[in-house]
């Protein structure tokens, strides 16, 4: 089991400079190696460059340049390249499948924010002072930084990462666990539904409040947004308000993560199986196609974008990606079983005679069967839906 760990590092002046040189090389040795990609493709002779034969020149470019590229890692150099090599390969992937394909793009250094070097001890070493109780991690050509750890690391460092997220420096390790003792058993199951109004509802009948992060700080986002809009570009004031709107985004993330981390928490403490909806949520988001005025050729007729711009914006501000992984991570952790159930008609179905029609659900809250008369929150409706459906797929797959 590959569990990740993220830690601020507390550089000094010269190891911040260090730092911003690594990433600047990284990001050079990307765009160079994308460069090289496009012109051998343009050629007559449609000549194409895999990651080896762009790993193979790397020894030429450190002997070179050894005042930048030949200051760093020669394998985080190469996970620079392996990087670029799967941008290609999910961009060929997408050609295939018809979706958007997505060219690789340049990247700036601003775009340009993390630097992956393998393998713990080549050209990095966690824990690098072990005689000091300050916790460093050591970097080739920027040397020993301190950590501040605010948690223990678990099994075998397999990768370290350097990442920058605004002013602040983190290090980011992944390491290799045993799998843990399973939580004891609580011989409880849970179906959830998923929403706006209320971040989740479970089928016993229980609320999670939507916390709204990204709507309590959108007035003062557009704000900043329209000052960054009358700067100058490349002025220093222009510089001061992209990190201001960089923080406050920041700063919803993190809530954002926080939630989902102690909702997920509560349901792994308390329950054995967790049923929920398999949301596909990059088609929910998407923005509605253009529909062409047949009588007016160059022209469009309404479409729905504004109104649907406005459901993107709760929908993504609600984060149900980013608590689904966590709470399939945690289920691992703990033992628990979570299922993903087909959505459709999970707040349509009465739980009570199992009558399907659209009439039952008059209103975004009340559930009316039209069949027995069942009443109840159409949430709740949903999520005993969604359990029972999860109970039949786990009881027709037996691990």
């Amino acid at each position: 089991m590959i569990r990740a760990y993220k830690f601020l590092m507390r550089p000094t002046v010269g190891q911040q400079v260090a730092l911003g040189e690594m990433l600047r090389d990284h990001c050079s040795l990307y765009n160079g190696a994308l460069q090289e990609r496009r012109d051998a493709w343009r050629h007559a002779s449609k000549t194409s460059i895999h990651y080896g034969m762009q790993s193979a020149q790397l020894k030429e470019i450190r002997a070179f340049d050894p005042d930048r590229q030949g200051r760093w890692s020669f394998s985080s150099q190469q996970a620079t390249l392996r990087r670029l090599a799967e941008a290609f390969a999910a961009f060929f992937r997408r050609v295939k499948s018809g979706d958007t394909p997505g060219y690789p793009r340049f990247r700036g250094m601003n775009r340009f924010d993390t630097v992956e070097l393998p393998e713990d001890g080549d050209g990095c070493r966690w824990d690098s002072t072990p005689h000091d109780p300050v916790i460093r991690v050591r970097f080739q050509g920027v040397g020993h930084v301190k950590v501040n750890q605010h948690r223990p690391v678990a099994g075998k460092i397999k990768t370290i990462s350097v990442k920058r997220e605004g002013k602040r420096w983190y290090v980011v390790l992944t390491a290799e666990q045993a799998q843990p003792e399973p939580k004891p058993k609580t011989g409880s199951a849970a179906g959830i539904d998923m929403g706006l109004t209320y971040f989740l509802a479970d089928s016993s009948g229980r609320f999670v409040e939507n916390p709204h992060h990204g709507r309590k700080v959108a007035a003062k986002i557009g704000a900043v947004h329209q000052a960054l809009a009358r700067c100058e570009r490349r002025s220093n004031r222009r510089k001061k308000i992209v990190r201001k709107v960089a923080e406050l985004h920041r700063k919803v993330r993190r809530q954002r993560l926080d939630h989902a981390h102690k909702t997920a928490l509560d349901l792994v403490r308390q329950h054995d199986f967790i049923a929920h909806e398999d949301l596909k949520i990059r088609n929910m988001v998407r923005a509605p196609k253009p529909k062409p005025d047949p009588d007016r050729p160059g022209t469009f007729l309404p479409n729905g974008a504004a109104a649907k711009a406005g459901l993107n914006r709760s929908v993504s501000d609600v984060g149900w990606g980013v608590f689904l992984k966590i709470l399939h991570a945690k289920a691992e952790s703990a033992g628990r079983e979570v299922i993903a159930v087909d959505p459709r008609n999970t707040s349509r179905t009465c739980p009570e005679c199992g009558h399907v029609d659209k009439g039952n659900r008059p209103t975004q809250e009340k559930f009316h069967c039209q069949s027995c008369g069942h009443s109840a929150h159409a949430d709740t409706v949903g999520a005993l839906n969604v359990l029972r459906a999860g109970l039949v797929r786990r009881d027709a797959n037996p691990a």
